[in-house]
Parts: C-alpha cells; sequence; structure tokens
C-alpha cells in the first residue's frame, strides 16, 4: 500500500482504499452470529461421488439416483452426468460436472425423535434421546403418505411409540421417515 494523504492506494488493484486513523477514542466491535460457524456445505471430486450420495444442485441438497461417465474428449475432461431427487421436496435435479472439479456437497444429519403430540396447526412435538422437545418442525404435507402413516399411527395410539426421522440439510429440516414400535419402520 502507498500512502496518500489519509486513504491508501493499493499496489494490486490501484484501488482508493480509506483507513480510519486512531486519533480518538475507540469503540469496540460488536458482532453478532445465529450460527455455529459451521459451513452447509464441503467439496468433493465429482468422481469420487457414488450413488445415493448427497450433493447441492442449484443449492439445494439433493441425493444421487442414477450417474454415468462419458468417456475422455479429445480436448477435454471426461464427464459425470448426475441425475438427483431434492431431499426435501422430490424435485428431480440434473447436472453435468466434468469428473476432475469438485462439487458441494451437503452436511446432512440426520435425528430420531420420539412424537408427542401434534398440534391443530400440524407442529409436531417432539423429544429427542436427551429429553429436550422442540415444536418447530412441521408435518410433511397433507397430501403425502408420510402425513397420512404419521396421523394415522398417531390416532390409533396404543402402547407403542412414534419415532420420528428429521432430516436436516443446507439450514432446512424436515421430517423424512416414521417408524412405529411394531412395524419395525415405514
Amino acid at each position: 500500500l502507498q500512502q496518500r494523504g489519509r486513504s491508501f492506494l493499493c499496489h494490486t488493484c490501484g484501488c482508493d482504499t480509506s483507513i480510519k486513523m486512531a486519533d480518538g477514542p475507540q469503540e469496540e466491535e460488536q458482532f453478532e452470529s445465529a450460527e455455529s460457524g459451521a459451513s452447509k456445505t464441503f467439496p468433493k471430486q465429482c468422481s469420487a461421488l457414488r450413488k445415493s450420495d448427497f450433493v447441492c444442485i442449484k443449492g439445494k441438497a439433493c441425493k444421487i439416483v442414477e450417474m454415468s461417465t462419458s468417456k475422455t474428449g479429445k480436448h477435454g475432461h471426461a464427464k459425470v452426468h448426475l441425475v438427483a431427487i431434492e431431499v426435501f421436496t422430490g424435485k428431480k435435479y440434473e447436472d453435468i460436472c466434468p469428473s476432475t472439479h469438485n462439487m458441494n456437497v451437503p452436511n446432512v444429519k440426520r435425528t430420531e425423535y420420539t412424537l408427542l403430540d401434534i398440534g391443530d396447526d400440524d407442529f409436531l412435538s417432539l423429544m429427542d434421546e436427551t429429553g429436550d422437545t422442540r415444536e418447530d418442525i412441521k408435518m410433511p404435507p397433507a397430501d403425502s403418505d408420510l402425513h397420512k402413516t404419521i396421523r394415522n399411527s398417531f390416532d390409533d395410539g396404543g402402547d407403542s411409540s412414534i419415532m420420528i426421522t428429521v432430516l436436516k440439510a443446507m439450514g432446512e429440516e424436515a421430517v423424512v421417515g416414521c417408524k412405529t414400535g411394531q412395524d419395525g419402520g415405514k
């Protein structure tokens, strides 16, 4: 940096950078953060991805259902064609990527909860293995088989507990599975 008055001229790009001088009393900077700092994704080489792995396509967490690799062209790379299903909506996505390039892979966390109650607004009351409860996860869409399974299992009651599987990826959470103490899983 080359000083020019109270600002500096950057050697790299030539931009004029102003710097606040320490003349008066300094205020302590305040930082706010709502996240743990963990990344939502990590890079993985496209050729290392496999069927049933998770991958980000167009910023969405998807599960690979089909993939194929084309041969290297005269001047290019081998290409990987991915077909994946978005984990929260079921929408189909496709992508083609050179096999040597990196793709983002979402950090996916699967958690089991015991179903305590279903509210009138279709929010679930869930308890984890440590006894902590949460009521911020909504039932799957009303027209889905999973919604009907959860609702029927809960309405039937009985002595069996209902376990709800919640998937978290890319800052989203959704119910993806349900099993009762009797059926071994649905």
